[in-house]
């Protein structure tokens, strides 16, 4: 997987604005297949910074009734993966 497909947006909520001012942890939305060390990489490459650690997790989406002329299904929307990165002393993101 190249890097550059890997981050797909910086996610700037309450509570990501939050862990930003008091831990310097940044909050991105990744692509659902990279692992760990393929988000620190295209972290540090697209941001020039060196990553500490790297949490992530898989939000669920929600179940959205299709109707169609055979029969009525549920489809999930919404499914993505954050991931929390942590970065070295003295390293920052300008984010605005």
């Amino acid at each position: 997987m190249k890097n550059f497909g890997i981050l797909k947006e910086i996610l700037l909520t309450e509570k990501s604005n939050l862990l930003l001012s008091e831990k310097q942890q940044y909050v991105f939305v990744v692509d659902a297949k990279a692992s760990k060390y393929q988000i620190a990489e295209a972290v540090e490459m697209a941001f020039s910074v060196k990553v500490a650690n790297v949490n992530v997790m898989n939000c669920q989406g929600k179940a959205k009734r299709v109707r169609s002329k055979v029969r009525n299904r549920c489809t999930i929307v919404g499914r993505k993966k954050k991931a929390i990165v942590c970065l070295r002393h003295g390293h920052r993101i300008d984010v605005a």
